[in-house]
C-alpha cells in the first residue's frame, strides 16, 4: 500500500506588531512548524501532512487569521511511501 507524505513551505507576511502571536497561533496547526519571525513580520512556515488536503486547509486557516497580511506557497513535495501490508 503507498502512502503519501507532504511538505511545503510559506512565506507569510503579517503586520509586525501581531507577528509573534500569529507565530504561536500558525504553530498550534497540525503538522504546522515556524521557522523564523523576522522584526518586519514575515514568517518562514513549513506544512507537514499525509496528502495535499490539510496542506491547503491550513493555508486557508493561515491566511484567515486577523493580522496576515498574505501567505505565499514557495515550495511543495510529495512522496509516495512504500508500506507494507502485514496479514
Amino acid at each position: 500500500m503507498n502512502q503519501e507524505f507532504h511538505v511545503s513551505s510559506l512565506v507569510v507576511l503579517t503586520q509586525p506588531p501581531f507577528r509573534h502571536q500569529l507565530a504561536q497561533q500558525i504553530a498550534t496547526l497540525e503538522g504546522a512548524e515556524v521557522h523564523a519571525v523576522s522584526d518586519e513580520g514575515k514568517l518562514v512556515v513549513t506544512l507537514e501532512g499525509p496528502s495535499q488536503r490539510p496542506i491547503m486547509s491550513a493555508i486557508d486557516a493561515i491566511q484567515a487569521m486577523p493580522g496576515v497580511l498574505s501567505a505565499a506557497l514557495i515550495y511543495h513535495q510529495f512522496d509516495e511511501l512504500d508500506v507494507e501490508c502485514k496479514e
